[in-house]
């Protein structure tokens, strides 16, 4: 079977600042599209700048000897600048390759990016493995471009956004991601390989902090239990995998696959370590006893916080009740739980900010993450700042829930800053440390370390989409 002409570079963008980071997981959006590329005889390459140390001077030379025809970038919001850079590189050691952008940012950024950056010659909005199938398929000129839904591009000196693209509902058509083009074994957390796995798309939850709706749609498209069985053995028996890290907003949306999957994991003695984030509303006893007996040691809830008035005003439509019990049935199953909190949404003072820190002192998770309110592109609280005209910085390497974005007159960043500060001291405890002493916890939680540094590196998929 003969390869296709038209060859495709795919780019984990390099890190502009790499003391104290490392990527944590392969680039899973990229390795799916490299797959399905690969499986209609196109060229493929991806280059994984951050884990193979590549900056962009480097990756000139890489896509030099490469001479691809089209060029895809992903782009998430802290990482922009580097995203526009590593186009800029394209277009100056590949000037007739077409320069292409997705991810999140890109999605909601697509008119912008086309006004200002002419190195950057279409954007690929949502789901990309069949666009950019399209894109591969069509002639180097791109006559037909504007049949191609999905996507964003110049026109005539105008930019044009052609119809959304429908989203993929059959996931199990979906090829293995194509890991062969990634240096896999560079992946590795203190010592563990610990590799990603997305078994569903799709968020039928609103949450105004939140653009996963929009980007994989509001209904909940999973794959089937013996489907993501059959990729977990495959990452175990191919791969070497001991850790799995699910990728999912919501894993545990339908608990009766749920259920599945974890008696499938049981069934064929996989004997993985693994990780998920889900809400509190849709796990029961029953649930995150069977995902503790499949191997699952940690899990993420989205309190985000202990006040129901703000967590009504975060359209998270979830009880103080359900998270109480959500945390205390995962702890009593033996599985390390971390919670996300979000702070200083508008409307938050001290004394509700102070609610959180009550809830989380009486419920006793194992880790807390204290996420600055961040209006990423897209979302409702971005238009709801934007309403009160209050200053919002457009840095975006500060987008990353680590940093106060916006200020709130009524309660100000630096007073948010000392009471998260407060807070943290108080937290991480003699207590704590004989707490979790007694639990054998301090030898390290694989997927809460993962987990949090994630918030902080350049992969904050999860940050952005987390329930």
């Amino acid at each position: 079977m003969s390869v296709n002409k038209t060859k495709i570079a795919l780019i984990n963008t390099p890190l502009l600042q790499q003391a104290g980071h490392h990527p944590l997981f392969p680039p899973l959006g990229l390795a799916y599209m490299a797959a399905v590329l690969e499986q209609n005889n196109f060229e493929v390459k991806i280059i994984d700048c951050p884990v193979s140390g590549i900056d962009h001077e480097k990756l000139k030379t890489e896509l030099s000897s490469f001479q691809p025809t089209i060029v895809g970038i992903g782009c998430m919001t802290p990482i922009v600048e580097s995203a526009l850079k590593s186009a800029h590189s394209a277009k100056e050691v590949c000037p007739n390759a077409k320069v292409v952008m997705g991810g999140p940012h890109a999605t909601f950024a697509d008119k912008q990016i086309l006004t200002d950056e002419k190195d950057v010659d279409l954007v690929v909005r949502g789901e990309g493995e069949e666009t950019i199938l399209e894109l591969a398929k069509q002639p180097p000129e791109l006559k037909k471009i504007s049949e191609i839904k999905g996507i964003t591009f110049r026109h005539n000196n105008q930019i044009i956004r052609s119809p959304d693209r429908p989203f993929i509902q059959n996931l199990d058509a979906l090829p293995l991601p194509a890991y062969k083009y990634v240096p896999i074994e560079k992946y590795r957390i203190t010592g563990m390989k610990l590799l990603p796995i997305i078994s569903s798309r799709g968020c039928p939850f609103q949450c105004s902090f939140c653009v996963a709706s929009q980007m994989f749609g509001a209904k909940f498209r999973a794959r089937s239990a013996k489907n993501v069985l059959d990729e977990l053995q495959w990452l175990k028996d191919d791969y070497g995998a001991e850790g799995i890290a699910f990728q999912d907003d919501t894993l545990t949306f339908d608990r009766k696959r749920a259920i599945e999957i974890c008696d499938g994991m049981i069934e064929r003695k996989l004997n993985l370590h693994w990780g998920c984030g889900t809400r509190a509303d849709v796990v029961t006893k029953e649930v995150l006893t069977k995902m503790s007996k499949a191997g699952c040691d940690e899990i993420c809830f989205g309190v985000e916080s202990g006040c129901q008035r703000i967590r009504d005003s975060l359209k998270k439509r979830v009880t103080t009740e359900q998270c109480e019990n959500a945390i205390k049935w995962a702890k009593e199953a033996g599985i390390f739980v971390t919670v996300s909190v979000i702070i200083g949404y508008p409307g938050e003072t001290k004394d509700t900010l102070q609610e959180s820190f009550n809830f989380i002192e009486k419920s006793e998770p194992d880790d807390v993450w204290l996420c600055h309110a961040t209006p990423y592109l897209g979302t409702e609280l971005r238009a709801l700042v934007e309403s009160h005209g209050w200053k919002m910085s457009q840095d975006w390497k500060l987008y990353n829930t680590m940093n106060p974005i916006f200020e709130d007159p009524l309660l100000p960043a630096k007073d948010i800053a000392e009471m998260r500060k407060n807070f943290y001291n108080k937290f991480y405890n003699s207590r704590y440390i004989v707490r979790q002493a007694v639990k054998g916890y301090l030898k390290g939680n694989m997927y809460s370390k993962i987990m949090t540094r994630t918030a902080i590196n350049y992969n904050l998929w999860r940050a952005m989409a987390r329930k």
